[in-house]
């Protein structure tokens, strides 16, 4: 048997309680005393993958370099432990069972009867050995969807209790989030609902090894003494999870309370190391002792729900520390852009990011929006649509070229600047079916985004079907707008950025999944530093008046 060690992490009382955070902050600090680490997230819908899923369902649906459409908290995973995760760190209740279907049709069970239990629990035990059978990892850290008690969450929690009793004593642990809610009208904290949710949990043959409970207000010795006693659990095993103003103080806070520590003990590893922390606690110096503050639009159609954009806002907070500086991201609805109101609301900012998205909804104003940017000087940032909007703006109010369009939102547009890829055009079924993952690009050297990068070849990862349309690439270039970066193997048109401009660039990838704590993404970090400059010109401008 594998000697990887394996803890489970639960949920009670309510979602949202942040397991994706806890999970990533334990798995932060093993690192830092020198474990190998990985986590998995298992979530109970029957969708394949989240990526037919719209945003406001379930939020940003994340992508990883061997292109998997995942769960946004694969990003919280990535982002904490500065490594990749894979198809392997995310399984669903749909993938799960179109597997064993597909074992059944092939005749893989032997004509026997195929039930939850055992063939569901044993292909999910299988998923969740994946990662530790690969010897690449001391500590595999599962976070289970959902709440403990859902219906939908049942297999999954049966999958535990058996995988806990054949790995045996040692080897694997389970820590339960649970909620401590404070009662103003009674004026205290309450644990009854806690103890529900470990009573429950235990009804189905599994017993908490650590609480972690969430809290508003600090909780006293005697509530932590009581829900040991009454939860069945050690008085160490219950650590305090306060509110705080960001999620990257967190690991900070399971520090002090002892978190890493415990389950290292239950889990039979007692040699480890003091953890090393010192370039986390100098992301938080920077991050909360800002210098200056810059403004940022946030052009999209999904504003209402801040998840939607989740990998982006964080980005924004890993290149505002590296710059010293406080970024001020205000989200606006592209819908409500118009020729009319999108100087008057977009103009006075620092800088403009037009985010991802698909459909017709909303493209008008984010074509409107990069306009403006273009036109004033202000720095601009497409992502993935956001620079097919760049290249639609420019090709309308530059090249003549008036009803210009990408043929997603018009097929019978005469100029089709933005087209459906070649491969993309007999593709019928919606999942899993993009240009998916990590591809090459090629940087032209004299070039800005070169600059940045300082190479001449990256590897960004990608999630569209529309492409740069080459056949009007002579007169874009001619013209101003450069293709500075292109796709090795299909010409793909990567990187646009504007000559002349202080700094104006659009990409066909998403940049914003590879930022991490300890690496800031490049791109995000110099358009963290443009708007700076430019908030610097506007002031001294105004002085000199």
């Amino acid at each position: 048997m594998s000697s990887t060690k394996y803890i489970f992490v639960t949920g009670g009382v309510t979602s949202s309680l942040g397991k994706g955070i806890i999970a990533a902050s334990l798995a932060k600090l093993l690192q830092a005393r020198g474990y190998r680490v990985t986590i998995q997230k298992l979530d109970p819908y029957i969708n394949v993958d989240p990526g037919t899923l719209n945003p406001y369902e379930h939020g940003e649906c994340y992508v990883t370099d061997d292109g998997a459409e995942t769960d946004l908290d694969l990003g919280h995973y990535e982002r904490f432990l500065s490594q990749n995760t894979s198809q392997a760190n995310n399984v669903t209740t749909g993938r799960i069972y179109q597997s064993v279907i597909e074992k059944e049709r092939r005749g893989d069970f032997l004509g026997k009867t195929v039930q939850v239990v055992p063939h569901i629990t044993n292909e999910i035990k299988e998923r969740i050995q994946l990662l530790g059978n690969t010897g690449k990892y001391d500590i595999v850290i599962t976070e289970i969807g959902g709440t403990v008690g859902d219906i939908e969450s049942l297999p999954y929690i049966e999958a535990v209790r058996q995988l806990l009793w054949e790995l045996g004593d040692g080897n694997g642990i389970v820590i339960h989030l649970t909620l401590i809610p404070y009662l103003s009208a009674a004026g205290e904290l309450k644990t009854k609902p806690t103890q529900h949710s470990v009573k429950t949990l235990m009804e189905s043959g599994i017993k908490a090894d650590i609480l972690v409970c969430r809290t508003e207000r600090e909780i006293s010795n005697e509530i932590r003494d009581k829900l040991a006693l009454f939860c069945n659990v050690r008085r160490e095993a219950v650590i305090q999870s306060i509110d705080c103003k960001t999620i990257y103080e967190v690991p900070m806070l399971m520090l002090e309370e002892g978190l890493d520590v415990v389950a290292l003990k239950k889990l039979n590893l007692v040699d480890y190391k003091v953890p090393e922390m010192s370039q986390w606690k100098a992301f938080l110096q920077r991050h909360e002792n800002p210098k200056n503050t810059v403004k940022i639009a946030l052009i999209g159609k999904y504003v209402e729900l801040q998840d939607s954009y989740k990998s982006i806002l964080e980005a924004f907070i890993h290149s505002g520390a590296a710059n010293e500086v406080r970024v001020e991201v205000t989200s606006i609805s592209s819908e409500i852009l118009t020729a009319e109101n999108v100087f008057d609301k977009i103009s006075h900012f620092d800088g403009i990011l037009v985010a991802p998205g698909f459909g017709e909804r909303g493209i008008e104003g984010k074509i409107k929006a990069a306009q403006i940017a273009r036109t004033h000087k202000i720095p601009y940032f497409g992502i993935c649509l956001g620079m097919q909007m760049a290249v639609i703006e420019f090709a309308r109010d530059v090249l003549d070229m008036e009803d210009a369009n990408t043929v997603e939102v018009n097929p019978n547009t005469p100029y089709p600047v933005i087209n459906l890829m070649e491969n993309q055009k007999d593709i019928t079924e919606m999942g899993g079916t993009m240009r998916l993952g990590a591809w090459r690009c090629q940087l032209k050297k004299d070039s800005l985004v070169y600059s940045i990068y300082q190479q001449d070849e990256i590897a960004e990862r990608h999630r569209h079907r529309y492409e740069f349309n080459n056949q009007y690439l002579a007169q874009f270039e001619a013209n101003g707008m450069i293709a500075s970066g292109i796709n090795p193997e299909k010409g793909l048109v990567e990187v646009i950025e504007i000559k002349g401009h202080p700094w104006f660039i659009g990409v066909q990838y998403h940049p914003e999944y590879k930022s991490t704590v300890t690496h800031p993404h490049p791109l995000f970090v110099s358009f963290v530093k443009a708007t700076l400059d430019c908030q610097k010109k506007k002031s001294e401008s105004q002085l000199s008046i």
